[in-house]
């Protein structure tokens, strides 16, 4: 019995071993031709009860690779399941944006307060998850005063190595940024990453961030090595990866 439980260990890590390598090559071959930036995510999550939970969030990014610091942001809400697939979010943050050029430059580029309020449907075919995200923000900016903002992401998570719970996996998701002025056109984001779920309270998650920005004098820094470190207490049966998913 020991023996069999380690042959399945050992192939667990031989599996996430290659997957990581291969993923890390092509981050690392994307990094000397188009330069990468840093994404770094630390999320807290607290399961109040079945229905509510609250959460808080801080993100930290750079255009070099963890070098030219130029934003940050904090914040924090809750979520109230209404059905099995069916889920409303309330929040509400601080989006701070420096000059290019060095780490906190200033004078900052935009210093926002932000509001929002989305809706979550998820479902599954097979062991394949998807969520449709649509998001409505009220941004009150220092730059641009107050604007609109509508967000819609498609994302997709499924295992690719289990033992007892699901320990790897995977998740894509592209996001659209849309506004109500024209052009309309804000935004898209896309990641691709893997995650591994450490214990039942913390779970680590490595990606690629691609961002285009309408804007061509937007930050330059478009492609970035997303890193999170989620936490949830108390740690109640995972139902969905999509769970991982940032704010």
């Amino acid at each position: 019995m020991v023996s069999i439980r380690l042959k399945k260990y050992f192939k667990l890590y031989i599996q996430a071993g290659v997957i990581a390598s291969a993923f890390l090559s092509c981050l690392y071959t994307q990094a000397q031709t188009d330069g990468l930036g840093s994404w770094n995510i630390v999320n807290l999550k607290y399961n109040v009860n079945s229905k509510w939970s609250l959460f808080g969030e801080a993100q930290l990014r750079s255009l070099l690779f963890y070098n030219n610091f130029h934003y940050h942001e904090y914040k924090g809400g809750g979520t109230y399941i209404l059905s099995k697939n069916f889920s409303i979010t309330a929040g509400v943050g601080r989006y701070s944006t420096y000059r290019e050029g060095g780490n906190f430059r200033t004078p900052m580029a935009n210093d926002e307060l932000r509001t929002w309020l989305q809706v979550n449907m998820t479902n599954a075919l097979g062991d394949v998850q998807f969520e449709h995200r649509y998001r409505a923000e009220q941004r009150f900016t220092s730059a641009n005063g107050y604007r609109n903002r509508f967000r819609y992401r498609l994302a997709v998570a499924a295992p690719i190595a289990r033992k007892n719970n699901d320990k790897i996996y995977f998740s894509i998701w592209n996001e659209l940024f849309l506004t109500n002025e024209a052009p309309y056109f804000e935004r898209n984001r896309f990641f691709a990453g893997l995650g591994y779920e450490f214990s039942q309270n913390f779970t680590w998650q490595l990606g690629y961030v691609n961002q285009l920005d309408y804007r061509i004098n937007d930050e330059t820094g478009r492609n970035f090595l997303q890193t999170s470190w989620l936490f949830t207490f108390p740690w109640k049966q995972r139902k969905s990866l999509l769970q991982y998913l940032p704010q």
